[in-house]
C-alpha cells in the first residue's frame, strides 16, 4: 500500500521538499531565537540607542 502512495501521479515533488525546507528552515531559526537567554540580546537591544559605540580594548 505504501508504494501506491508514493507513486502518486499528480504529485509535484519539488513543491513539497521546497515547503518541508522551508519549513525546517523556519524551524530552526524559531529554535535558535526563542532558545536563547535574554542575556545574550541585552547588548543588541541598546546598540540603535548608544550615542557613543564603545571601542574594542586591545
Amino acid at each position: 500500500m505504501a508504494k501506491y502512495l508514493l507513486v502518486g501521479e499528480n504529485i509535484n515533488w519539488m513543491a513539497i521538499m521546497a515547503l518541508v525546507t522551508f519549513f525546517l528552515i523556519f524551524s530552526l531559526t524559531l529554535i535558535m531565537v526563542f532558545g536563547r537567554k535574554a542575556k545574550q540580546y541585552d547588548h543588541v537591544s541598546s546598540l540603535p540607542l548608544d550615542d557613543k559605540p564603545e571601542l574594542p580594548k586591545e
